[in-house]
């Protein structure tokens, strides 16, 4: 007797400001993962591929014309306020809060039911943000992100140059450069690690997740233990997806 096994092809979609990710899952499991710089590459992508459901997330461009784009999906999702979510949202002013910052909590969710839960994203911003163990979102807090950081003390006086990040800055700096990158980035990872500390005062059992373009960076340099999951706000867009298709 043969067993006749359905696969659900899902399909979500994070534009970011730089590079756009699409994740293929088949059902709950991530099974491939594109990147694209271009804009013209991902909307070819999308025009050429079949499945099932696609979710979109964006904070850089109009989802709903990217949604436009995935002709050959009949069933789509666009991530904004309104879309019901596999978390209960507390946050007050639930318009303006950030798709990417929404789907990293339920992508901790996802991971860690039942678990108090704090997702750190390091990018532009540095975002942290609560989930308790009753699935309740509570928000969090926004921070400059290293590149912002070089950026503002640059950008705002007269005779500081833009630097950049190096893996390993000395904390004592003898020159100017040396300077910057030891105050931005030690003034990051005590800030990352203080952060933790204070929501550890308040909730022993805590689960730290990490992911944004900088979690490498910041992995291995925060002592509290965390978990690096690079593919979190992916992994939670999909569960709002079969979340939304479920109901």
């Amino acid at each position: 007797m043969t067993t006749n096994v359905q696969y659900t092809m899902n399909v979500a979609v994070d534009y970011g400001n730089t590079f756009s990710k699409v994740g293929i899952f088949d059902n709950r499991v991530l099974v491939k993962k594109h990147v694209f710089s271009a804009e013209a590459e991902l909307k070819t992508f999308l025009e050429n591929f079949s499945g099932d459901h696609i979710i979109i997330s964006s904070v850089a461009v109009d989802a709903d014309a990217v949604a436009g784009w995935a002709r050959n999906i009949s069933k789509k999702f666009v991530l904004d306020w309104r879309l019901p979510l596999p978390v209960d949202n507390h946050y007050a002013t639930p318009a303006t809060l950030g798709v990417d910052r929404i789907a990293g909590v339920c992508g901790a969710q996802e991971l860690f039911p039942g678990q108090n839960c704090l997702v750190i994203d390091a990018g532009t911003c540095i975002t942290y943000d609560f989930l308790d163990a009753n699935g309740i979102y509570h928000g969090g807090s926004i921070s400059p992100g290293l590149s912002m950081r070089f950026q503002a003390m640059h950008t705002l006086t007269a005779r500081l140059p833009l630097v950049s990040a190096v893996d390993s800055p000395v904390l004592t700096g003898n020159t100017t450069e040396q300077c910057l990158q030891s105050g931005a980035i030690y003034g990051a990872i005590e800030e990352v690690s203080g952060i933790i500390g204070r929501y550890k005062e308040n909730f022993r059992e805590l689960r730290v997740i990490l992911c944004g373009g900088d979690a490498r960076f910041f992995e291995n340099k925060v002592k509290a233990s965390i978990f690096a999951v690079p593919e979190l706000v992916l992994s939670g867009l999909n569960s709002i997806l079969i979340h939304n298709v479920s109901h």
